[in-house]
């Protein structure tokens, strides 16, 4: 993701020990040994890939009733355990009602907080958190390449993010959202798509089992576009909520939402397109 390189107009944050590659060894720290333990409960699926996913989906929730201040509401709080309830469902082989309890959970969050509107966005995060974490799931439960396109989706998210952090840090350059972002750079998006369409060509010449697929670079062009927009989604609802990060469950990355954000918004677009394509078919070939 194109990274900060000034402070924040309205919100001015301390500068990084180190300069501009300071965080960078916290940051990969985190990612060795949070990634090998995703990517194993990715390729285990069942019941292992199931709790993560509703463990993650409970973290969000936390994080989305501290940003909206309702951790004190016993209402919130049972609404969005519909959240991991919704992930257990799907994983048992009921996506339709899975959905459905996020439909009933998202009309009853509007009740308990009295509509939904910018000033009320309680609501807003059951589809928002919801959405990804069942279309995860989704995606892992077809036996025929579920696991590896749920893995091929994150290594592509994580190396649009890779990409986008590099080339942003080495190159700056012109901003690319100022109001939404003020440090995200044109220079940091462009590297994103190109990390991501490189391991999209990686994962076709590795896993296709032929000649290298064009396919696979715009799948993962799409994939790192949609990251990038939920990773801009994110910016501006910190900025909505007026917070740096949405918490601190992870060292050098914040909260889970600032590490997800991306996958929340690129998991419905690969489950979407596997709906299209059939269940069975791999993404990336």
């Amino acid at each position: 993701m194109p990274v900060k390189t000034e402070p924040d107009p309205v919100r001015r944050v301390p500068a990084r020990a180190g300069g501009q590659w300071g965080d960078l060894r916290l940051r990969v720290l985190s990612a060795a040994v949070l990634a090998p333990v995703a990517l194993l409960c990715i390729w285990l699926g069942g019941l292992a890939f199931t709790l993560l996913v509703a463990l993650i989906a409970a973290g969000l929730s936390y994080e989305w009733l501290g940003l909206c201040h309702r951790r004190e509401s016993l209402a919130a709080i049972a609404v969005f355990a519909a959240l991991p309830a919704a992930v257990v469902l799907t994983a048992s082989g009921h996506p339709a009602a899975g959905l459905s309890l996020l439909a009933v959970a998202g009309l009853a969050a509007i009740a308990v907080s009295g509509g939904i509107s910018v000033s009320r966005p309680l609501a807003f995060g059951i589809p928002y958190l919801g959405f990804g974490a069942v279309s995860l799931v989704w995606l892992r439960q077809s036996p025929v390449g579920g696991g590896a396109n749920v893995i091929v989706l994150l290594l592509i998210v994580w190396s649009s993010d890779i990409g986008a952090y590099m080339a942003g840090r080495a190159l700056g350059g012109p901003r690319l959202a100022p109001l939404i972002s003020p440090g995200k750079t044109w220079s940091g998006a462009i590297g994103g798509l190109a990390g991501a369409a490189a391991m999209g060509l990686v994962a076709s010449a590795i896993l296709g089992g032929g000649p290298i697929s064009w396919r696979a670079a715009a799948f993962a062009v799409l994939i790192g576009f949609v990251s990038q927009v939920g990773d801009l989604f994110e910016s501006l609802l910190k900025r909505h909520f007026g917070v740096k990060d949405s918490g601190r469950m992870i060292p050098g990355h914040g909260g889970l939402l600032d590490r997800l954000d991306a996958v929340l918004t690129a998991a419905p677009v690969a489950a979407l397109l596997a709906l299209i394509m059939g269940r069975g078919v791999m993404l990336w070939e």
